[in-house]
């Protein structure tokens, strides 16, 4: 077990129903609080996910953790793919995502649905290419989280991840430390009104394994070629891999 597995938002019941029950309370204020604590740097690194793939032009994608469609959204428009599917546990984040992707005409691409992303009930080899950006972490099982967005990859598939990780260096380790540990759980509670969620997301960030131990766990998971590279002083990691 990785220690991100073992934290839960509110201490009774099992992490999956907790994790639920959190992004839909915190659906309407999701999306603000999101590009608000992260200065709207969050865009650029979601758009650099993307780019990995632009080179291998996908048809056919899948979102995991979807949210609110962020990524579906600029995935769509930047990569043109003739299918793409947001998967979340949140009908309460997927709702707002679908009023944007109509709001965005992007209807006849960009469809949602409910699912359980450690058994995804999508066939094998289904997609050329599977995203996530902020959402694995909450996995109460990553290595069968993973396993499954492998198994639902075709072969010569590729895997593009973004996701909160804590910075490696001085003086951007501490720098973020306090403010993960005082700003972020703080401002969150105010705007959200969940006084558990971003104290919850902070030590998910903590705890998620990252780096060189990522790879391990990817390749483990069934992936090849893995290579990941840490974005804005190492706030963010991206990941990058090929079934």
């Amino acid at each position: 077990m990785y220690r991100q597995e073992a934290v839960k938002p509110y201490n009774d019941s099992e992490k999956a129903a907790q994790v639920e029950q959190m992004f839909n309370n915190i659906a309407p204020t999701y999306d603000k609080l999101n590009h608000r604590l992260s200065w709207n740097i969050d865009r650029g690194w979601r758009r650099k996910a993307i780019l990995c793939l632009s080179p291998y032009k996908p048809k056919t994608i899948l979102d995991i953790a979807t949210g609110t469609g962020d990524f579906a959204i600029l995935a769509a428009q930047m990569l043109k793919p003739q299918k793409l599917v947001g998967a979340d546990i949140s009908e309460g984040m997927m709702e707002i995502g679908r009023e944007k992707v109509t709001k965005a005409g992007l209807q006849q691409v960009i469809s949602f649905a409910k699912e359980d992303c450690l058994a995804l009930s999508y066939p094998d080899h289904s997609f050329d290419a599977v995203t996530a950006a902020f959402g694995i972490r909450n996995f109460a099982d990553l290595d069968r989280g993973l396993s499954e967005m492998c198994r639902v990859l075709k072969d010569g598939g590729h895997l593009s991840i973004v996701e909160l990780t804590t910075p490696v260096s001085f003086p951007m380790k501490q720098l973020f430390h306090v403010y993960s540990h005082t700003v972020l759980p703080l401002y969150g509670k105010l705007i959200s009104k969940d006084s558990r969620a971003y104290s919850y997301l902070t030590q998910t960030i903590d705890a998620f394994p990252q780096g060189e131990e990522m790879m391990d766990i990817l390749k483990k998971a069934g992936f090849s070629d893995s290579t990941f590279k840490r974005l804005t002083f190492g706030i963010c990691t991206l990941y990058f891999a090929t079934k």
